[in-house]
């Protein structure tokens, strides 16, 4: 084969893709010429053999053999496709319902780390932030955590390379908070914790909290047990009942554990509250002087409280969830339930 043919045969190619009228014609002629085994490939394969002179002009002619029939086919796809939607409209059935896009939702954290926040808002809190990496001081040597405390040992804490943590609580942004705040100040602390937990049913080496913090004169005990009775109330709403315990912690002094009751069973005992009648929620207590001191505070004129609570362990009481991981999993079958 020549110049001349293949020029002959590229004006053959041209000619049926002209006259081509269906999605089946075009791909039959793009087969034909410009498949593997099509005579395109032929030619250029044929190449290596043609004499020297023609070789040239062979390759030229065989490069624009290609270009313009693709193109051609390509114009002629669009023109059919177009062609068909306005041809044919009875493929169209409009007495069918549309297909709305499904909408998504928010995630049961997030709709809760929201309703806590807009509650404390209204308490005149503000919300602060800080990062999830931070130092060894805000974590524990500033909140009076002793040197020998297990909660520092490498198997319950993310230690990095440089001596500073992944936060095992969002307590660290109080510290930040106090350091470059003069009081009053009352705030919230939602975020990510990490600890060196086994993932099962109620624990996860990720998860969140909210902490609180109020500083001003002569705040009491009082206060905190109103305040959290008040937001109690408005999260899981005016029949739960709140109880404070005795407890230690050592950023506090005194500390608390407070407790809801079980709004499954409404405080007669259940599975879920394991016969109590109540369920744990978190931990509290008046800061402890030494606290105020770490921070340049007048532990003298100055008194506060601070709590924390786990997002996800409210997130399962309120919505009845069994395990944590299905707050992880991603399953699209159980996050639109919160849509």
């Amino acid at each position: 084969m020549n110049a001349a043919e293949i020029i002959a045969l590229k004006a053959q190619a041209l000619a049926e893709a002209r006259d081509a009228t269906s999605p089946q014609d075009i791909e039959a002629i793009r087969v034909r010429y410009l498949g593997r085994k099509g005579a395109l490939p032929a030619i250029m394969k044929s190449l290596k053999d043609a004499d020297p002179v023609e070789r040239s002009e062979m390759g030229k002619q065989a490069n624009l053999f290609r270009q313009e029939l693709s193109s051609a086919l390509e114009s002629k796809a669009s023109e059919s496709e177009s062609g068909d939607t306005v041809r044919t409209p009875s493929r169209m059935d409009t007495s069918l319902p549309g297909q709305w896009p499904s909408r998504g939702s928010r995630h049961p954290i997030s709709i809760v780390i929201d309703d806590i926040t807009a509650i404390f808002r209204s308490m005149g809190f503000t919300v602060a932030d800080g990062p999830d990496i931070d130092s060894e001081h805000n974590n524990f040597d500033a909140l009076n955590t002793p040197g020998d405390h297990p909660s520092r040992d490498a198997h319950d804490t993310f230690y990095l390379d440089n001596g500073d943590l992944l936060r095992t609580q969002t307590s660290t942004v109080q510290v930040r908070v106090m350091e470059s705040t003069p009081p009053p100040i009352r705030i919230i602390a939602p975020g990510r914790c990490y600890r060196r937990d086994t993932s099962d049913a109620t624990h996860s080496a990720n998860f969140h909290q909210v902490e609180g913090l109020y500083v001003d004169r002569k705040v009491s005990l009082a206060d905190l047990k109103g305040d959290i009775t008040y937001f109690a109330h408005r999260l899981m709403g005016p029949g739960v009942q709140v109880r404070f315990r005795p407890h230690f912690f050592p950023f506090t002094e005194p500390s608390v554990e407070y407790d809801f009751s079980c709004h499954i069973c409404k405080g007669s005992g259940c599975r879920v509250c394991k016969n109590s009648g109540w369920i744990e929620i978190s931990g509290a207590g008046m800061v402890d002087p030494r606290v105020f001191e770490n921070v340049g505070y007048d532990a003298e004129a100055f008194t506060g409280y601070a709590f924390g609570m786990g997002v996800e362990r409210i997130a399962m009481i309120k919505y009845g969830i069994q395990d944590i991981r299905h707050l992880y999993d991603n399953d699209v079958r159980f996050l639109s339930q919160f849509s």
